[in-house]
């Protein structure tokens, strides 16, 4: 295609969007508020995931080794856990300094604890962390098993309960807006498709003339694509301004900012804008594409 015939494209798909004034207003806003809604939901299912990412993150697995185990069945047994292939990382902790921690997570009270230095009751330990979150229960009964293990904590049963509770939540978001991405793509197209349908007669006698089906399609694929992107920079712009002042308000709170973990505005953002102007896009020249079709047949 030729870089004029192209621009004559676009110029006569600016002046469609202009000359159809009221059904273009009426296509944009159901791209605008159809978009809008699939962006509040979709800043939800993001930010859901990524408090379970956070929560799955802190599970560790406590290993507490046997009294008097030597310096040399330490080392063994943190090779044999380093070993595991499911295995991202292990720290060995003293008795030292896990009486240390222990006093510092007391607070104010940690002077109750003074003189266990010299007849400390702890016993050296271990913290795993597995690469995947869901692995944890797997490799805390490796674990159980081996040689000069006394005992281990990593919150069983509740920790199986955490993870089934955020696959099913993430479960449940990716439908809920997988289904509300259908009912856009619905609502719009057909809104588009009514844009359309009120101009058949321009497309008939274009057809009769003599013009090409491309050459009729061309000005409403750049009309569709217009309206499809001008729809989804309003809530775009909703959405980025709405989630500024809501982190801006979350922050301001001590209380809030402890119990709402929320992702940063960048680059949520971005990738909100990505995909809402690409949703949004495609709908625009699909609808316009496909509705167009039917009144080609002359």
């Amino acid at each position: 295609m030729k870089i004029r015939t192209l621009g004559r494209h676009v110029r006569e798909g600016v002046k469609n969007l202009n000359r159809n004034g009221w059904m273009s207003f009426a296509s944009v806003s159901a791209v605008t508020f159809t978009l809008f809604i699939l962006g509040v939901f979709l800043i939800l299912a993001m930010n859901v995931n990524y408090f379970a990412k956070s929560v799955e993150k802190q599970v560790e697995i406590r290993v507490f080794m046997a009294d008097l185990t030597s310096k040399e069945d330490l080392q063994k047994f943190e090779q044999s856990v380093r070993n595991m292939p499911t295995v991202e990382s292990v720290e060995f902790i003293s008795k030292d300094e896990g009486l240390k921690q222990f006093k510092e997570s007391m607070g104010d009270k940690a002077y109750l604890f003074d003189g266990l230095e010299k007849g400390n009751p702890l016993p050296d330990s271990f913290v795993v962390k597995t690469k995947l979150p869901q692995d944890t229960p797997a490799v805390a009964n490796q674990i159980k098993q081996m040689k000069s293990v006394r005992s281990l904590n990593y919150g069983e049963g509740t920790v199986e309960k955490l993870f089934a509770a955020t696959d099913t939540v993430r479960n449940v978001g990716i439908a809920f807006i997988i289904g509300l991405g259908f009912t856009a793509m619905f609502l719009i197209a057909n809104t588009i498709k009514l844009t359309i349908v009120a101009r058949r007669r321009e497309i008939e006698i274009m057809k009769l003339v003599g013009a090409t089906n491309w050459f009729i399609r061309w000005p409403f694929f750049v009309e569709g694509l217009l309206m499809g992107v001008t729809g989804a920079l309003i809530p775009i712009i909703l959405l980025a301004v709405g989630y500024y002042y809501l982190l801006d308000a979350i922050h301001s709170s001590f209380e809030a900012s402890q119990l709402f973990n929320l992702l940063p505005l960048f680059p949520l953002v971005y990738q909100v804008a990505l995909a809402l102007l690409a949703i949004g896009a495609f709908i625009g020249i699909w609808g316009s594409l496909v509705s167009v079709r039917r009144f080609l047949r002359v």
